[in-house]
């Protein structure tokens, strides 16, 4: 198979179904992913595979199994289940040597992904990645008629479960909290954790169907939490994304929390109980300049890294942090785990507001956002996307934005690592500037490099 460009991504491999990721890629990147895996780790015997709900995630399921197996490696199907299930067995379970989650997150039913994990439950990273790529453009193993097993274990996703509850020593009796699911993952956890704290629970878009997924509703379409919180007089909402590794959340007054938000009020609580080394967070660049002002305000230290949560785990283990994310949702809070996981972080904030006061108390306690615009422009030439830099007008449109918005703004344009975009994001102090900048910069990048 000849890889033209890389096959992972910002986030593992992802893309559309039968256009670019197929059953037979599937099976090429099981079979190699086998091998690498077992030439980089002496111990366990088994990959663990969860999915999403998506219509394809079977298709690829099977094959990804089939491929482990020709390598010698068992395989044990979790089913549907969170992405930080599989990041929490991985870690867990003796056996394992490896997970794989097969989701596309947010991404829309037509896409599908493949992402790794390490036993110690972490993301594969680029070393591992580029052999497994490698392996594939260059397969020298035959298959060695020593087979591996597979065999169904959706049971274990109780583990996982048990584990969240556990991480609390809050019960939520008396909280109605209402949980927009995606049609996702978290359609067959989250439900249980929740009620099984003791919560009254509302739940939105809770089956598990893969045609529907992310449409309209979840982490990327807040508005039918936001009436649902309303109309059942909710004192919270959560809104999940398609395999549940990041939330957003309501208040109980329908304003909505970002993942700026999460960090400043759970960081404010670690921080408070010195649980925060060195009053350090970690988040990336889109994270809010008027969050980065609050947090100092409090004496605490702020990191950028780039976007992706990845880049933040890396540097929360670079530096010793303990609580990390992104805007989007994706939180990392080292004292329960290391990977991203919205359920962790949704049954942490309830357990929060129920301790000390109403999350729309809180909120207005917190700090005052800079005007955000966020403005994604299309570019399929993929070439055009990695090299934008070398555009020179679209490079002088940003060099001009940033000079005119000073220490009071800032100005954002990178591609997306998921999907065929430029996203251009803009800060600055009034609505009117964000607005002028973003649209001047997204209309440079439309002129000369789509057109």
């Amino acid at each position: 198979m000849k890889l033209f460009g890389s096959l992972f991504g910002t986030d593992g491999i992802r893309g559309h179904v039968g256009s670019f990721l197929t059953a037979p890629i599937a099976l090429q990147v099981g079979f190699a992913a086998g091998q690498v895996l077992k030439s980089s780790s002496n111990e366990g015997h088994v990959v663990l595979i969860g999915q999403d709900s998506r219509t394809s995630g079977n298709m690829l399921t099977s094959a990804l199994a089939a491929g482990l197996t020709s390598a010698g490696l068992d395989v044990w199907n979790l089913g549907l289940c969170p992405t930080p299930t599989v990041a929490y067995l991985a870690a867990h379970l003796p056996e394992a040597i490896a997970g794989v989650m097969v989701s596309a997150s947010h991404n829309p039913p037509e896409d599908n992904g493949i992402k790794f994990f390490t036993a110690d439950g972490t993301k594969l990273n680029k070393t591992l990645q580029a052999q497994i790529e490698l392996t594939i453009e260059h397969p020298t193993a035959q298959l060695s008629g020593s087979w591996g097993n597979y065999a169904e274990r959706s049971p274990l996703v109780k583990l996982y479960q048990e584990s969240l509850c556990s991480s609390i020593n809050t019960d939520l009796r008396g909280i109605k909290v209402v949980l927009d699911l995606a049609w996702g993952a978290a359609c067959l956890v989250a439900p249980k954790v929740f009620a099984s704290l003791g919560a009254e629970v509302i739940c939105l878009h809770d089956q598990p169907l893969g045609d529907r997924i992310n449409v309209n509703c979840g982490s990327t379409c807040l508005d039918p939490l936001r009436a649902a919180v309303k109309k059942h007089k909710a004192d919270m909402g959560f809104a999940f994304d398609g395999d549940a590794d990041r939330v957003l959340a309501v208040d109980d007054c329908g304003g909505i929390i970002d993942g700026d938000y999460i960090l400043y009020l759970w960081g404010q609580h670690l921080l408070e109980s010195e649980r925060l080394p060195d009053s350090r967070l970690v988040t990336t660049v889109m994270a809010n300049l008027g969050f980065e002002k609050a947090w100092q305000k409090l004496g605490g230290q702020m990191v950028r890294t780039a976007v992706g949560d990845q880049y933040v785990h890396a540097e929360m283990m670079k530096s010793g942090a303990m609580l990390g994310g992104e805007q989007s949702g994706h939180v990392l809070c080292r004292h329960y785990g290391v990977s991203g996981d919205g359920l962790l972080t949704a049954i942490h904030l309830a357990a929060l507001a129920k301790e000390r006061s109403p999350l729309s108390d809180l909120m207005a306690q917190s700090f005052t956002p800079y005007p955000q615009l966020l403005k994604n422009v299309r570019v399929e030439d993929k070439h055009k996307r990695s090299h934008w830099q070398e555009c020179e007008p679209v490079y002088q449109a940003l060099e001009r934005a940033i000079s005119d918005l000073g220490d009071q703004g800032r100005v954002l344009v990178r591609a997306s690592g998921t999907e065929p975009l430029m996203r251009v994001m803009v800060e600055a102090e009034t609505i009117n500037l964000a607005q002028y900048w973003t649209d001047h910069i997204a209309h440079t990048i439309q002129f000369h490099l789509v057109s």
